[in-house]
């Protein structure tokens, strides 16, 4: 599996909106500037972050975005969900009319594993236990 940009810079604006949480919002520039991303960029990803409620907005000269809940309570999975739509490493994992051998299909067992092993990781991983490796994995 390869994560597509949206899935990149998903998850680099939220670290950088965890950087900052409790301090207020910070501004698009600010991100951009700090995870070298385009703004065009993050006027799309911001979106259906929004949506997700995994950030709020605040309007004017003060203003910029916030995480709307604590980073422990945030995971990887859900940033990359919001912001890739669907994740697996083939699509008959997720969707058994994928693929007409589904079924019987020999090495779709290992693909299931290795899909469930990754999504484990990405849901056990908070945006706190990234922005401080010493925090456990798990939400909090």
């Amino acid at each position: 599996m390869k994560l597509s940009t949206r899935g990149r810079y998903g998850t680099r604006l939220m670290v950088e909106l965890a950087k900052h949480y409790g301090k207020g919002p910070i501004t698009m520039a600010t991100i951009s500037k700090n995870q070298n991303i385009p703004i065009k960029y993050l006027e799309q990803l911001i979106i259906p972050l929004k949506k997700a409620k995994l950030i709020q907005s605040v309007r004017g000269p003060k203003g910029g975005h916030m995480l709307a809940k604590s980073p422990g309570k945030i995971s990887v999975w859900e940033i990359l969900i919001f912001v890739e739509g669907k994740l697996s490493l083939i699509d008959c994992v997720i969707d058994d009319s994928a693929c007409e051998s589904s079924s019987d299909c020999p090495i779709r067992p290992v693909w299931g594993k290795a899909y469930e092993s990754m999504k484990k990781i990405f849901k056990e991983t908070s945006l706190k236990s990234v922005i401080d490796p010493a925090e456990k994995s798990s939400k909090k």
